[in-house]
């Protein structure tokens, strides 16, 4: 009775042995991205993309869910995410935690990206100056364009952020809390990504007798996609290469992928685009 036992308990570790193997010669292709705006359109967003990459890539192609912008970075800095949906900034940090990680695609918005810095619609004021003493709301500490950015530029124009203000700045998470809070009178001024101000108020979100835009900043490289060094050596020769030009290949027929990102396509970029960013974010002493 004994033999048939030890074979059947024999068999049983062979077939787990076997799937083990299965699964380290297959390994899962973990992405995320920075949440920058509410769960359910982050959710949305990586459940369609993740779909076209499996079937282009032939691989399995799983989100990672990360609850801040910190946390993106430090899951792609100890391996548990290989590309990443980042912002200037974190794109900047991740690639300096990560040796020989680069920067494989981006929006053409991306190239001539801009933060809006709102006001409520009561408000009396024409330019930044005009900003002082009221209470002002950024986005995540982490954000490009919800902090890092309209931060320098804030002090370009004079203001100091952390004593000129009303009180200290308040940091809202996510570019769609920054312009409801601001909307809702919660702060009087704030500053946020403009795609994600233009699509509000293109989707009638927006109540612009409440809020509305004092002015932009300057134009600067922000949002990117970036994987790690070791792709290629976890998923095999060429594979980053692969990921770039199924990117590259988003269109029409996958209208909904490049909705959800706010994107007519995906281009080509490199890791020196973002030079600018990290030298602001040194000179900012927030790069860590």
């Amino acid at each position: 009775m004994k033999a048939p036992l030890f074979a059947a308990v024999g068999l049983i570790f062979c077939f787990a042995v076997a799937a083990c193997s299965s699964e380290e010669a297959t390994p899962v292709l973990k992405i995320a991205g920075i949440p920058d705006q509410n769960s359910s359109t982050i959710a949305r967003r990586y459940d369609v993309l993740t779909s076209y990459l499996s079937r282009e890539l032939g691989v399995d192609v799983r989100f990672v869910p990360t609850v801040d912008y910190a946390a993106t970075v430090i899951g792609f800095k100890q391996g548990e995410i290989h590309m990443a949906w980042f912002g200037g900034l974190t794109g900047v940090q991740a690639r300096i935690a990560v040796s020989g990680s680069k920067v494989i695609a981006h929006r053409p918005r991306d190239a001539e990206f801009h933060s809006k810095f709102i006001v409520g619609a009561a408000l009396d004021i024409d330019d930044l100056q005009d900003l002082q003493d009221l209470s002002f709301t950024f986005g995540s500490e982490s954000s490009t364009s919800g902090h890092l950015m309209p931060r320098y530029y804030l002090m370009q124009s004079g203001i100091d952020p952390d004593g000129d203000f009303l009180s200290p700045p308040n940091y809202s998470g996510s570019h769609d809390k920054t312009w409801k809070l601001v909307e809702s009178g919660a702060f009087q001024a704030g500053a946020l990504n403009e795609a994600v101000w233009d699509s509000a108020v293109a989707k009638g979100a927006v109540d612009l007798s409440k809020v509305r835009v004092l002015s932009a900043t300057p134009a600067y490289y922000d949002y990117n996609w970036t994987v790690r060094g070791d792709l290629d050596e976890t998923f095999g020769e060429g594979f980053t290469a692969r990921v770039q030009e199924s990117l590259l290949a988003i269109d029409d027929d996958q209208r909904e992928i490049l909705e959800l990102f706010q994107a007519e396509k995906f281009v080509a970029s490199n890791n020196e685009n973002y030079q600018s960013i990290e030298d602001v974010a040194a000179e900012l002493g927030i790069l860590n």
